[in-house]
């Protein structure tokens, strides 16, 4: 995934990142070889490695070097033709897929999918969260295909019981062997509670193909002490503000639902900036129920939208009397603050910052100090 506030981020050891002395010393393994396939490359009229493909390559060196037991790998785009995929995984796991990397990997659910279904590799375990029809068609077509066994959220697995708590749900969940009861889960929304049960599908394909319950207090355990950096993680308290690296309007949906179900704001101020590439009128259009006025902003990323064109996305959306501009995001927040004030509910006040990861980054770093 890409990092919140150092490279380092994408490279992790028990779920720290790794040291800066390993991270050097894996590049100066690997550089040799990077500038030799560059060279080759740019000889033959082609491209140098991206970042993402270097950065895989030295994931992989890492985890050799280690060696690590298992890895835990994301793709970074697609599937099939992405860098990660060099590797045959015993387990492919396949969330829930949305719109989105449309000039790469096509404009329909279907399309998009297909690509996906890339990292389904012969006799492996493919463990799907529940998906639109289209794409449910295609993964499963890929499965048969490469022999692979199926478990389906909904059916094989999948959340059976799930209550609101104080920092996060309670969930029941049904594993591919048995059932799971009084999981803690310190995290907000529908959407964790089902990643919850993809992840423990996930876990017991790896582990005996599906066919060994796991220990009830492990599980516990494990569930308990989880954290999703950048995605609803509450960074202050009156008013509250919240953290969301939702970037396009398949996740924007999953944050809109997650705020009306764990959330009692009196209203809620969203401080938004997107990436060019992305479908800005999707993403507001998604949050528009639950968001009371709009702070538009703009990250530091290069790739950022200009604050003028979110804007004008935004007014045409939410109408001209419920949007602000300020491009400086610490100017954003404090807009929000302000409003927040005039308002007369200022603790009741949530100020939600999204619309991208770098935007997320920047909000992190503004407030651990970094």
């Amino acid at each position: 995934s890409p990092h919140l506030l150092d490279p380092r981020e994408r490279i992790c050891f028990d779920g720290q990142p790794i040291s800066a002395g390993r991270f050097l010393r894996t590049w100066d393994d690997i550089g040799p070889f990077v500038e030799l396939v560059d060279a080759r490359s740019v000889a033959d009229g082609g491209i140098p490695l991206s970042f993402f493909e270097v950065m895989t390559a030295m994931a992989y060196a890492a985890f050799a070097d280690a060696p690590v037991d298992v890895a835990i790998v994301e793709v970074g785009m697609g599937g099939e033709w992405d860098a990660t995929n060099v590797a045959d995984g015993m387990v492919a796991v396949v969330t829930p897929i949305g719109i989105d990397h449309v000039e790469y990997l096509g404009e329909t659910i279907a399309l998009i999918a297909r690509e996906k279904a890339g990292i389904i590799k012969s006799d492996a375990f493919a463990v799907l969260a529940r998906q639109e029809l289209p794409a449910a068609e295609a993964l499963l077509a890929r499965s048969v295909e490469m022999n692979a066994t199926v478990a389906r959220e909904g059916l094989e697995f999948g959340v059976l019981g799930r209550g609101v708590a104080v920092g996060g749900q309670v969930l029941t969940l049904k594993g591919l062997r048995s059932e799971y009861e009084d999981i803690f889960l310190p995290l907000f929304g529908e959407h964790q509670a089902d990643n919850a049960a993809v992840a423990l599908a996930a876990v017991e394909a790896f582990i005996g193909g599906g066919n060994e319950e796991l220990d009830v207090d492990i599980v516990r355990e494990g569930f308990a002490l989880v954290t999703s950096p950048g995605r609803l993680e509450i960074v202050r308290r009156n008013p509250t503000v919240i953290l969301d690296a939702a970037h396009n309007p398949h996740g924007a949906r999953a944050l809109a639902n997650a705020i009306a179900d764990s959330f009692d704001f009196a209203q809620l101020f969203a401080v938004v900036g997107v990436m060019i590439e992305k479908d800005a009128v999707g993403f507001l259009t998604a949050l528009e129920p639950v968001v009371d006025r709009v702070i538009v902003t703009e990250s530091t990323s290069g790739r950022a939208m200009p604050a003028e064109t979110l804007t004008e996305i935004a007014m045409s959306i939410f109408g001209a009397d419920r949007v602000w501009t300020e491009p400086a995001l610490l100017a954003a927040v404090d807009r929000a603050f302000a409003l927040a004030e005039e308002s007369g509910e200022f603790g009741g006040v949530g100020v939600l910052i999204t619309g991208s990861v770098a935007l997320v980054g920047d909000a992190k770093r503004m407030y651990s100090g970094i």
